[in-house]
């Protein structure tokens, strides 16, 4: 089958306001199921001393319909989709109990090797190993959009990267520049949404003892923060969080 599928329940570390789902819960389920899939065809975080690859992810793009609560199961399913040079796609949907659709996803990955982390590309049969679907779930709009990086801010963060934010690739793991983007929010806007609309745009890995500083401000009905090298030189990242207009 094309399409990977597994049942989770959510946590105590899952939830927020209300009892409900996260954005940084929801997150980190997709990413389980995304590894999930990948070592199941052998290109996943067990099968790295062999194949020399790591998949590296440049983009989420999420939009959450209903969010469950504490002690609830999940149902995910996911498949990779077009691979376009040195890029490729993957998609999910997630389910409740009630197999409602409550939430979709999107997200944009490269192949690196592992050793040098360069760019390797993603030949025929690598990812015909994962049986790939056209099928994209954010049909009839632009499925990943290039994130606007505004010219001036509201608000601005420190932060000194540490041991605990470092995942296998020596990096910050993707999920904490969520935790990044939210500690430079305003408090009237941090405790007013959920933001169930958001895209994080990864453009420059972030390494142990390095301090970036977090920009944010506000255009229309979005909240954008954008993290920078200590010198504002480059960008580390860029969070869209997209309020929920009430009809």
């Amino acid at each position: 089958m094309a399409k990977f599928k597994h049942k989770f329940e959510i946590g105590f570390r899952d939830v927020g306001k209300s009892n409900t789902l996260t954005n940084k819960g929801l997150i980190g389920f997709l990413e389980d199921i995304a590894g999930m899939h990948s070592n199941q065809v052998g290109f996943g975080l067990n099968n790295i001393d062999n194949t020399g690859l790591t998949w590296v992810l440049l983009n989420w793009k999420i939009r959450i319909f209903t969010r469950p609560l504490y002690g609830e199961s999940i149902y995910i399913k996911t498949w990779a989709r077009d691979t376009i040079k040195f890029y490729t796609f993957r998609d999910f949907e997630v389910y409740n109990e009630k197999n409602e659709l409550v939430a979709i996803a999107t997200t944009k990955w490269v192949l690196m090797d592992a050793r040098t982390m360069s760019l390797t590309k993603i030949t025929d049969d690598i990812i015909g190993k994962y049986d790939p679907e056209s099928k994209c779930v954010f049909e009839g709009e632009p499925e990943i959009n290039k994130l606007l990086v505004p010219d001036e801010y509201s608000n601005m963060t420190t932060y000194t990267i540490q041991r605990k934010d470092i995942d296998i690739n020596r990096h910050v793991h993707n999920t904490y520049y969520l935790d990044f983007a939210y500690e430079v929010l305003p408090e009237e806007v941090y405790e007013k949404d959920n933001f169930d609309n958001f895209e994080i745009l990864y453009k420059k890995e972030t390494k142990l003892g390095e301090t970036i500083k977090c920009f944010y401000t506000k255009l229309d009905n979005s909240h954008y923060v954008v993290m920078k090298t200590e010198d504002e030189k480059a960008i580390h990242c860029v969070v869209r969080l997209d309020e929920c207009l009430k009809e």
